[in-house]
């Protein structure tokens, strides 16, 4: 086709004999729905397969500890000798190559971060003798060395054996390989470390002996470019790793980062394909293997510029195949404007590290794949009445209007978005801007009958005669008896309009609202500052955003008070109570972010309107983006059931 869109990205390449469809992998992805026994559960193969489904060349599963000496924090073992785990891998290879698709393995050793192994009181090993969170590790002998590799080979003929077409041995971010990669971290002065020919000897004899023993698997090797780190190695050291490591895997696949979460997994406040540049400088110097790349991807266009331009022959994404799975077979269809971008909130990270499960904020899908596959259509289309235009409101309103019902859908204001609209100038938050604008989109695209500017009273609503009535009316600015709260500027309005704001401005509410705030103002110039009256930042169980977060506020000089308790907002300034006694903070503007109230109460108030009610998002109770979309889409999954 001489009009395809993306030529180069949906050419296909050939790695270690087996021919890829297109070059876009999905990377690794671990997962931790366990069952009692500590196996993986198969409703995990629908998260894989799901991404086989949308057209990805290869998907990756990771987690595949190839020792008990090196079991890593939510980090798998392979069972060698256990049909149930066995039976499990198998099944997920059948669900990924049915679709065309690679099946990928990741293989990994934790070194001395392994403290699954040092938890279970097993002695930990690395290429030094070190200690790590509270853990002795040991340099690793010969002899067990030489078990290492072995280790690797056995996971390599595991994998063949389940059904995998790949292993990617994981020699990054800080993993046993990459420990003895690092000139700062194998400091040994034996065949095993000190030169680089010494630190890669032990890359190198693994993926030797996968080849000899394991004939056919397509080899792809992770490395970090740069460790990312003041101390660590940058590019200059990477490319000559990466030159010396050239023909021993068909795939060498440049990370980056050592341990820093935000420079291996980018938030929204970096650029979108911010790890690209290592991949683009690494390639003139490899002449044998493929060369692919990883880290904030999601833009088919920035894609193909990648390929296009020979920066790298390949390009892998996790989050971004997550949030929209369907993201190849639309690039590739010419539905680029309906692909959902991932807004690198780290949700779904700080989810599988606290609850062991998959989630997105923007896909309510994710996780439960295996159970909407099978939704039938309702047996009676309904009349459905959505009152509130915000992401829970059209969430609830879409889904509803693809599942065949009458959608009508009203907003008290002359926009829709709901409050999010606020934040639709931040730059680290366009792709937040550019997905209400596609939700917006799709109301028109399923037939959603859209009134906007309209106030509609529970009078009203009934007279309307809805079957289902989904009360997505939001909440209001929290405002608690503090003397001169009334001094201050709402949250909303704070990044509506910076401009009106003063030179000095102090944000009350150390939750995400308020820290990001902040980080907004200090890139406007503003000198900014965050009180909190907790004894730290509120982050929810956002954890993995909040070291983004908190990297920022670091980064920026701006000032945070915790254990401060405001109990007065005077002209000019604000009076804290803290242990210390109470300190005073100036400030020419004061920014309310202590949260919002759910309108509880105004959505009660339609609740005898029609046969069906449901009050969804922050009228129910205020919470984030993810669960306004999962309600959204869930409560309009049960209608006509």
């Amino acid at each position: 086709m001489s009009d395809f869109k993306y030529p180069h990205l949906f050419t296909p390449v050939q790695a270690g004999g087996t021919l890829f469809r297109n070059r876009i992998f999905a990377a690794p992805m671990g997962a931790s729905y366990l069952d009692s026994d500590g196996f993986l559960m198969p409703e995990v193969g629908a998260f894989y397969e799901r991404k086989a489904l949308g057209g990805a060349a290869s998907v990756c599963i990771s987690g595949g500890g190839v020792s008990k000496r090196g079991m890593a924090y939510g980090g798998g073992m392979l069972e060698y000798n256990n049909h149930r785990g066995f039976a499990f891998y198998n099944y997920v290879t059948n669900a990924i190559s049915r679709h065309g698709c690679v099946a990928a393995l990741e293989l990994q050793h934790g070194g001395y971060h392994a403290t699954r192994t040092g938890d279970l009181g097993m002695q930990m090993y690395g290429p030094m003798e070190t200690d790590y969170k509270g853990y002795h590790c040991l340099p690793m002998t010969e002899e067990i060395i030489q078990e290492t590799i072995d280790d690797f080979v056995r996971g390599a003929q595991y994998a063949k054996s389940a059904g995998f077409g790949m292993v990617t041995i994981h020699g990054g971010h800080g993993w046993l390989l990459h420990q003895f990669m690092s000139p700062l971290q194998n400091q040994r002065n034996d065949r095993w470390g000190g030169s680089l020919e010494n630190r890669l000897r032990l890359t190198r004899e693994i993926c030797k002996a996968i080849k000899k023993n394991v004939p056919g698997m397509v080899i792809e090797l992770r490395i970090s470019g740069s460790e990312g780190t003041p101390d660590g190695y940058d590019i200059d050291e990477g490319i000559r790793i990466a030159q010396g490591l050239d023909g021993y895997a068909d795939i060498i696949h440049v990370s980056a980062g050592a341990g820093v979460f935000t420079v291996t997994h980018p938030s929204f406040f970096q650029p979108d394909g911010m790890n690209v540049k290592y991949a683009a400088a690494i390639k003139p110097y490899i002449h044998q293997s493929k060369v692919a790349t990883v880290g904030a991807l999601s833009d088919p266009a920035y894609l193909e510029e990648i390929i296009a331009s020979g920066q790298a022959d390949i390009v892998e994404m996790a989050r971004g195949l997550t949030c929209d799975p369907d993201l190849p077979n639309k690039a590739r269809t010419g539905r680029t404007h309906d692909i959902d971008t991932c807004l690198r909130c780290n949700h779904c990270f700080s989810e599988v590290m606290a609850a062991g499960q998959f989630v997105c904020s923007l896909n309510p899908q994710v996780g439960r794949e295996e159970e909407y596959s099978t939704q039938p259509l309702p047996a009676k289309p309904q009349n459905v009445v959505v009152i509130g235009g915000g992401i829970a409101g059209m969430q609830a309103a879409i889904t509803a209007a693809k599942r065949g019902h009458s959608v009508k859908l009203y907003e008290k204001s002359d926009r829709l978005g709901g409050v999010l609209l606020c934040e639709e100038k931040v730059p680290f938050k366009k792709h937040l801007a550019e997905y209400i604008e596609k939700q917006i989109r799709r109301l028109g695209d399923f037939g959603v009958e859209v009134h906007k500017g309209t106030t509609l009273t529970p009078a009203e609503a009934e007279a309307l005669g809805a079957d289902v009535i989904i009360a997505a009316i939001g909440g209001k600015a929290a405002m608690p008896p503090i003397p001169g709260i009334e001094k201050t500027i709402p949250v909303t309005e704070a990044y509506e309009n910076p401009e009106k704001l003063g030179k000095k401005v102090l944000v009350i509410g150390g939750g995400m609202a308020g820290t990001e705030l902040a980080i907004y103002l200090n890139e406007l110039g503003r000198e900014s500052a965050v009180a909190e009256m907790a004894d730290k930042l509120n982050f929810a169980t956002n954890t993995c955003h909040a070291s983004a977060v908190n990297e920022q506020l670091t980064a920026r000089g701006i000032s945070v008070y915790t254990g401060a308790k405001v109990i007065a907002v005077k002209d000019g300034c604000v009076e804290c109570e803290t242990a210390d006694g109470v300190i005073t903070l100036e400030a020419d503007s004061v920014v309310n972010a202590l949260g919002r109230t759910p309108l509880q109460e105004e959505a009660s108030a339609y609740a005898l309107c029609a046969p069906i009610f449901y009050p969804i998002g922050d009228c129910l109770a205020v919470k984030n983006i993810y669960e306004a979309n999962r309600l959204g889409y869930n409560v309009a999954m049960d209608i006509g059931k």
